[in-house]
């Protein structure tokens, strides 16, 4: 990589995100932005943006779309994110997405690469529903695909601690799917528009999906 790069990751619920992001995060040595991880540390940093999240949060509301924005152009100037950022969880909508333009515009940046995790929907309910995770490190987990080396310990940091999501069941994965495909795959065709959509078979082995992945972050960012 010779320059900051910045990748979003597109894909339903059970397409790997979270454990291909910390995959690339080791290789590369980006930081993965999930925006449920961002709102709880400026909440917690009590930053301006934070302090606000707080009060909608608080409030039973939703945080708007300016006030993500607000955590995320602050989480981008901390020294970290010096050579580059996966974005998971944002943007959702075009709306968003547009906004997320125009932020790293006013920075001299732009997104390099948009990577679709192209999955069958059908084989998601049993990818979804057999995942866990370390409840230490967060490495993830499956019942089917990825078990750990010994049993009941982690192969990362060597915890006996894992869980599972309350909502990775058969009867939510449905509505989760039905919201993705109606919300935020349209973002397949904007970024496509923009010529920095990628698209990588997620349905293969972890490292094949993984050596995909790299790939098009190499070509993305020299």
């Amino acid at each position: 990589m010779t320059k900051s790069a910045v990748l979003i990751l597109l894909g339903p619920p059970g397409a790997g995100k979270g454990t291909q992001a910390r995959m690339l995060e080791e290789k590369f040595g980006l930081v993965q932005l999930s925006t449920g991880d961002l709102l709880r540390a400026a909440v917690a940093a009590g930053t301006e943006a934070g302090l606000a999240a707080k009060a909608v949060m608080e409030a039973g509301q939703l945080v708007s779309d300016e006030i993500v924005l607000a955590i995320l152009k602050d989480r981008l100037a901390e020294p970290d994110t010096a050579k580059g950022v996966i974005l998971d969880g944002f943007p959702r909508t075009e709306v968003q997405a547009a906004a997320l333009d125009d932020l790293l515009a006013a920075q001299g940046s732009a997104i390099d690469a948009a990577i679709s995790l192209e999955v069958d929907d059908a084989a998601m309910v049993e990818r979804v529903a057999g995942r866990y995770t370390c409840g230490n490190c967060g490495e993830g987990y499956h019942d089917s695909f990825k078990q750990p080396a010994v049993a009941g310990v982690c192969d990362k940091c060597g915890s006996t601690e894992f869980k599972r999501r309350a909502d990775d069941n058969a009867e939510t994965v449905g509505a989760r799917l039905e919201a993705y495909h109606a919300q935020t795959a349209p973002l397949i065709s904007y970024y496509e528009g923009k010529g920095v959509l990628s698209r990588v078979d997620a349905m293969g082995e972890i490292n094949r999906v993984a050596g995909d992945l790299a790939a098009v972050v190499v070509k993305a960012t020299t």
